[in-house]
């Protein structure tokens, strides 16, 4: 399973122009299985999609996963997850994390071919690290102890450390960055990360550095591929 991690800045481009179309063009040709998304609405009044619906319905492979509060909102506090044909979609959950400005993750419970059940969760952390470590403890309680194994957290998580912050998510997952993905004129910092419990074999990631890409928003998108761990695959077997 492919995911591809991606803050959009609503769409708005190095240019200064909104263009949904190059942003989902980046989409389309990530090859991704799974897109979870940061910033995938604006900001002011009922916070419209920054990606109208109907456009991702016409113009890409991918299904909008129901988590967003209202009917015109892509996401929850931004952020959103499409899905391509060959991703069952189990369940969805909208998550409250703390902070000093309104801050929510999502949660989506996917199946597939390649790992099974997997807990996805998209989130967008907060600019000062004292309320990202409470975030990463939230979002570390909204999940089960007999969960964590499978379950990704992906998302901007805002710290450019390479190591610090990620105290809170403790032994359950493993924190690890595709490469440096802002900013994407000049990328010098790995904000955009993926944590996986031990159930989940990491296979391959990257960063998408076209130049579409660099064009599209401030960050560039970051991929991950995993598959069930050896040793779940051989528990499964027996």
């Amino acid at each position: 399973m492919r995911i591809l991690s991606y803050n959009i800045r609503k769409a708005v481009g190095l240019d200064g122009r909104r263009n949904p179309e190059r942003v989902l063009s980046v989409i389309a040709h990530s090859g991704a299985d799974v897109v979870i998304l940061q910033e995938a609405d604006k900001r002011l009044g009922a916070r419209p999609a920054a990606i109208p619906k109907r456009l991702i319905d016409l113009e890409s492979d991918y299904d909008v996963v129901d988590v967003a509060a209202t009917d015109v909102s892509l996401g929850w506090h931004g952020n959103a997850v499409l899905v391509k044909a060959g991703v069952t979609v189990l369940a969805t959950e909208r998550l409250h994390l703390p902070g000093l400005e309104p801050r929510g993750a999502v949660r989506v419970t996917v199946d597939t071919p390649a790992t099974g059940r997997v807990d996805l969760i998209g989130a967008h952390l907060g600019l000062l690290r004292r309320w990202r470590r409470r975030q990463l403890a939230a979002i570390r309680s909204h999940v089960e102890p007999h969960h964590r194994q499978t379950t990704i957290i992906a998302g901007d998580f805002n710290e450019w450390s390479v190591s610090g912050g990620f105290e809170p998510l403790g032994r359950d997952f493993m924190v690890m960055s595709p490469g440096r993905s802002f900013h994407a004129s000049y990328p010098v910092a790995p904000l955009d990360r993926f944590a996986h419990g031990s159930g989940l074999s990491l296979t391959d990631c990257g960063v998408i550095r076209t130049s579409e890409a660099r064009r599209a928003s401030d960050h560039l998108p970051v991929w991950a591929e995993f598959a069930t761990a050896p040793e779940r695959a051989d528990a499964k077997d027996g």
